[in-house]
């Protein structure tokens, strides 16, 4: 694959288990212990995605994935504690991708990151336009570059706000359900408790696109229904 993966966490053998088992699959891996070193690490190489411990010895993974998200898109996944839903809902808000929770199946944490990374390098042959262009009013949407532009201006966005927004802009004019954004990102069935994930992400979307819930310009929220971009 040739693709880098970030690694952090102070559980030494835990940090080393998914090294081996991401080793396995191709990956070239850089795990680290501690927040400033894993800082130092994405200074100087590029790193295709993250996998972050919410506890470290030098911060906690939120900080680290705030201070990510100022100057990478890369997805990021956390590793959170059992139960603890507050952990995800943070996660999310400050740019996070996904979770896994611990203790966690090595297998699944290594089909989470293909999966993070399929959705971030893909291209959708399916697009608007002949070159691939998703064009909706003054915002461009460029699955094949994965960049995306508003009136000219490049909209910095992490994989799943990018996600949620070109699958609305694909849908043009109809309404895509929060379930339905769901179970496209993540490949998984929609619970209860997931309500707040596609908000949240929504909710980002629009500050970062000037938008507002009470007079959108490009995200419409259709109550009890979902979203959808006209067009």
């Amino acid at each position: 694959m040739g693709q880098t993966v970030l690694v952090v966490d102070d559980e030494r053998e835990i940090a080393d288990l998914i090294e081996v088992y991401l080793k396995n699959e191709g990956f070239a891996v850089r795990t680290f212990y501690r927040a400033k070193d894993a800082l130092a690490c994405i200074a100087g190489e590029k790193i295709d995605l993250a996998v972050l411990d919410v506890m470290l010895p030098d911060g906690d993974g939120f900080a680290l994935c705030r201070q990510i998200r100022e100057e990478h898109t890369f997805p990021i996944l956390l590793l959170t504690a059992k139960g603890e839903e507050t952990d995800k809902i943070t996660g999310f808000a400050l740019g996070a991708d996904d979770y896994v929770t611990k203790p966690f199946r090595p297998l699944e944490l290594v089909a989470r990151v293909k999966a993070q990374l399929r959705r971030y390098t893909r291209y959708n042959p399916a697009a608007a336009r002949p070159d691939g262009l998703l064009v909706r009013g003054g915002l461009t949407v460029d699955p094949g570059t994965h960049e995306c532009t508003l009136d000219g201006k490049p909209l910095v966005l992490t994989p799943t706000e990018f996600s949620i927004l070109q699958i609305l802009c694909e849908e043009r004019g109809r309404v895509v359900s929060s379930e339905q954004l769901f179970a496209q990102i993540w490949g998984e069935a929609y619970f209860t408790k997931n309500t707040n994930t596609i908000a949240t992400h929504i909710r980002h979307l629009r500050e970062k696109m000037g938008d507002s819930v009470e007079r959108p310009k490009y995200i419409k929220t259709v109550w009890g229904v979902g979203y959808k971009i006209e067009g």
